[in-house]
C-alpha cells in the first residue's frame, strides 16, 4: 500500500508511522519538519503545509494514495481542504476525531459507536463533530470513501496525563500537592500510543471499514486518583492529592475547566469490541504501569526536557490555598 499521512509526527500518530514503516508499508508523511521525533529512513517526507493548500499541492505533486490518514484536521474547514485536495487522490481517507465527541456527559456505558455525538461544553469536540458530519454528508452525497477513528486519551513517554506535563510530576517530588478534579474516583481510560497504532494501522487496506466509525482505546480502566499514584510511584515518590470541583477549577483556569468539564470529570469507558472484530489482532497491552516508568525515564533522561508551566503550577498553588482555606480539614 500507498498511504500518506498529514502530520505523522505528534503523540498519537508517531507510533503509527513506525508500525507502518516495520509492516513494509509505502509510507509517506506531509508536514513541516518541526517535530523533534524523527521518522523512519524508510518513509518519505513531504516538506509542505497542509493549512496553505498550494503548498501541499506542491509538496505531493502527481502522488496518489490507496490511504490518506489526516492526524491534524480540526475544524470543518480543514475537513473541506481536504476534499479538494484528496477526491481523485485517494481511495481511502481516514478522519482522526477525537472520543471525546461523544455524549458528555455520557448516559450509559461503556461507550460505543453508536453512542450519540454530543458535547455542549468543549468547542474542541463541537469542532470535531462537526467534521464528523461533513465527512458523512460527503460520503452520502459524493461516495468519498472514508472512516471516522476516534482515540481517547493516548499518551507516549513525553506527555503525562495530569495538566502541564512534568508540572505534576515535579510538584510531587519537591513534596508539593497537585490538584485532582472531583473526588479522584471518575474512571477514565489511557491508551498507550504504541497499543493504538496496532490498531489503526491494521484498518488500512480494509475496503469494509469505509463509511465506519472507531473508537481505539485501552480496555484498562483507571480512576485519576490511581493514574496520580501510578505516575508518583514511577517517579519514586507519592502524591499529596488535593481534591477540587471541576467547576471550581474552571474559574481559576478556563482551558483547564474547559478541558474537565467537556472531559474528564465523566467517567468514560469502552466498548472496543468494532475495533476488534475489524483487527483481530488488536490488543492493548501496555498498561499505565508501564507507560509511567517510560514517561519518568524519559523525561529523567534529559533534564532540558522537564519544562515547568510556572502559570499553571502558580495556579494550582493558588486553587489549593483558597480552597483549604475555604473548607479547613
Amino acid at each position: 500500500m500507498r498511504v500518506l499521512f498529514i502530520g505523522g509526527t505528534g503523540t498519537i500518530s508517531s507510533a503509527c508511522t513506525r508500525l507502518a514503516a516495520e509492516r513494509g508499508i509505502e509510507l509517506y508523511v506531509l508536514n513541516r519538519g518541526h517535530s523533534w521525533r524523527p521518522i523512519p529512513d524508510e518513509v518519505t517526507r513531504l516538506m509542505g503545509d497542509i493549512r496553505d493548500p498550494a503548498s501541499a499541492v506542491s509538496a505531493i505533486g502527481k502522488l496518489k494514495f490507496d490511504a490518506v490518514v489526516d492526524w491534524v484536521a480540526f475544524t470543518p474547514e480543514h475537513v473541506e481542504t481536504d476534499l479538494e485536495l484528496f477526491r481523485d487522490r485517494t481511495g481511502h481517507y481516514f478522519f482522526i476525531s477525537s472520543a471525546s465527541a461523544y455524549q458528555t456527559p455520557p448516559t450509559s456505558l461503556p461507550v460505543t459507536e453508536s453512542t450519540i455525538l454530543d458535547n455542549p461544553i468543549w468547542q474542541y469536540s463541537r469542532d470535531k463533530i462537526a467534521c464528523e458530519e461533513r465527512l458523512v454528508r460527503a460520503y452520502r452525497e459524493e461516495h468519498f470513501p472514508s472512516t471516522i477513528v476516534r482515540p481517547s486519551h493516548t499518551y507516549d513517554c513525553s506527555l503525562p496525563p495530569p495538566r502541564g506535563g512534568w508540572t505534576a510530576v515535579d510538584r510531587m517530588r519537591r513534596g508539593e500537592p497537585v490538584v485532582v478534579h472531583g473526588d479522584g474516583s471518575s474512571v477514565w481510560t489511557l491508551t498507550h500510543h504504541r497499543d493504538f497504532a496496532k490498531g489503526l494501522i491494521g484498518l488500512l487496506g480494509r475496503e469494509d471499514a469505509i463509511g465506519e466509525s472507531f473508537h481505539i482505546t485501552s480496555d484498562e480502566w483507571l480512576n485519576w486518583d490511581r493514574i496520580n499514584q501510578i505516575l508518583a510511584r514511577a517517579a519514586g515518590t507519592t502524591a499529596e492529592i488535593v481534591h477540587v470541583p471541576s467547576e471550581v477549577i474552571h474559574r481559576y483556569d478556563r482551558r483547564w475547566g474547559e478541558s474537565l468539564l467537556g472531559d474528564k470529570t465523566h467517567s468514560k469507558i469502552f466498548d472496543n469490541s468494532k475495533i476488534k472484530r475489524f483487527v483481530p489482532d488488536f490488543r492493548a497491552t501496555i498498561p499505565f504501569s508501564r507507560g509511567a516508568e517510560e514517561i519518568v525515564t524519559w523525561f529523567d533522561t534529559d533534564p532540558s526536557r522537564k519544562i515547568i508551566d510556572e502559570e499553571l503550577d502558580q495556579t494550582m498553588t493558588r486553587i489549593i490555598a483558597d480552597w483549604r482555606q475555604a473548607f479547613p480539614v
